[in-house]
């Protein structure tokens, strides 16, 4: 019994090994492809259904996959029959990346032999030597005859191209299918190289009160594969991933393209992130940048603001003079709901700031990045700092006050703030001042505002060519 069973065993790997001697390697290419939807996320991600014609032998099938992306996550790749579904089975696949070059056939060729034609500068004659690679790590190294050359000058000439050494991407697959029929198969996987960044443009109007404000999504293909008439779908939303344990080295952008698509893209909720899908298919090139236009609002109102941030250092020890020509920042704020104009999730990304100056040209005048932003939500952009507009800042007094509490502190302290306005229009400029522990404010000039637990905030008008004065005193308990 034992003897038979080894006998049947044997004669079946024989029988296997005869008929993968036989299997002829099917190959399908972008020539055979009916659809292609590329689904890409923040962060260097994107999801591939790739969908195309093939025609397969009943039974065992030997299916090479070329054109996809070279930077394919080959542990993430399905494939599957949407016309056959049934008894489609796949057995092993091998994502073969080590890409044909003149440095990976000779590679290949170390320990065989291979023809090197050279030329007789003299008399021009072409001669072809055999000659056995016998290295190629820092140069080539060959036998010829009964010589040794390395790095010799001529044309290597090779009888075949090893099998494991392919011209492009490609994903190997062993399966078995019920139908000899033409099928419509579906390769999906998750892959490197592809991403996308929102950009905005905005234009602030002459008097500050309103901006035209125009989308636009960058795109970036370095995956190693050209993606024709593919229906494109963006991801916004921090997706957790694992970290992988290494990155392979992105390549450098070789080409720079602008496209412009002239309406919105469309939106819809997945999950707990927002889908935006362009509304025709598109051409994504291999090392190309391409822009399609997001989104586009007219008009949409916006508060300007000067800002004057302090500090809670200060409120725990003498400082005496704090500053002199302190920076006010310059903000505008706008809100994202359908009455301003919007009203739509916006992905994360850098607004751009512009403004026309006397003879029309619009000028830059800042920029922020801004964090994905549900509708009815206030964006929030910081442009810069005031020019006409400065502080000076000084601490008049301080003392030490005794706690009710042992082992605390308490501090009264006083402090001035002069704000300078040189512009020819008057100005309100918020001075926030971050307060620690208990505090209280015992004196002020101008009225404050208890905006959070630490924050107190005064909103002190400035006139024209003038300057205006915010005195306070506080007790700070910790």
């Amino acid at each position: 019994m034992r003897y038979s069973t080894v006998i049947a065993t044997v004669s079946f790997c024989v029988f296997s090994i005869t008929v993968d001697a036989q299997i002829i390697e099917k190959k399908t290419s972008v020539d055979d492809q009916t659809n292609i939807s590329i689904t890409i996320y923040n962060k260097n991600l994107a999801l591939i259904k790739d969908q195309r014609k093939v025609g397969l032998d009943k039974g065992f099938n030997q299916l090479a996959f070329r054109g996809i992306s070279a930077k394919i996550r080959p542990e993430t790749a399905m494939l599957r029959s949407i016309s056959h579904s049934k008894n489609f089975n796949v057995y092993e696949q091998n994502f073969d990346y080590d890409l044909l070059t003149p440095n990976k056939l000779l590679d290949k060729y170390v320990g065989k032999q291979i023809k090197l034609a050279t030329i007789n500068p003299a008399t021009g004659k072409k001669s072809v030597e055999k000659a056995t690679v016998l290295s190629t790590h820092q140069g080539v190294v060959l036998k010829i005859a009964n010589r040794i050359e390395t790095n010799p000058t001529g044309q290597y000439i090779f009888d075949n191209i090893p099998e494991n050494l392919r011209d492009q991407p490609t994903l190997v697959t062993q399966l078995n299918s019920s139908s000899s029929k033409i099928q419509q198969l579906e390769l999906s996987y998750l892959s490197s190289g592809l991403s996308w960044k929102a950009d905005y443009v905005a234009e602030l109007n002459a008097s500050d009160t309103s901006i035209n404000l125009l989308g636009w999504v960058t795109l970036n293909n370095n995956s190693g594969a050209n993606y024709n008439n593919a229906n494109l779908q963006l991801v916004a939303g921090d997706v957790n991933r694992v970290t992988p344990q290494r990155h392979p080295s992105p390549r450098e952008m070789k080409s720079f393209a602008m496209v412009a698509d002239a309406s919105p893209m469309r939106e819809e909720s997945l999950f707990e992130y927002h889908l935006y899908g362009l509304n025709r298919p598109t051409n994504i090139l291999n090392n190309q940048t391409k822009q399609v236009s997001s989104l586009s609002a007219q008009s949409v109102p916006v508060n300007k603001e000067f800002v004057l941030n302090g500090a809670n250092y200060y409120y725990h020890s003498r400082q005496g003079q704090i500053g002199q020509k302190l920076k006010v920042a310059i903000f505008v704020q706008l809100e994202n709901k359908q009455a301003s104009g919007m009203g739509m999730p916006i992905p994360k990304g850098i607004v751009r700031v512009y403004k026309k100056d006397s003879q029309g040209n619009s000028q830059f005048i800042g920029e922020d990045r801004i964090d994905h932003t549900p509708k009815n939500e206030i964006i929030r952009l910081k442009l810069g700092n005031a020019f006409d507009i400065t502080a000076n800042k000084k601490q008049t007094d301080f003392s030490k006050r005794k706690h009710i509490l042992p082992n605390r502190n308490a501090f009264e302290t006083a402090y001035q703030i002069e704000l300078k306005n040189a512009k020819t229009s008057a100005v309100t400029v918020i001075v926030r001042e971050p307060i620690p522990g208990d505090w209280k404010v015992l004196k002020e000039s101008h009225p404050h505002k208890k905006i959070t637990s630490g924050t107190a905030e005064w909103k002190i008008k400035v006139p024209a060519e003038s300057s205006s004065i915010l005195e306070y005193r506080v007790l700070v308990e910790n």
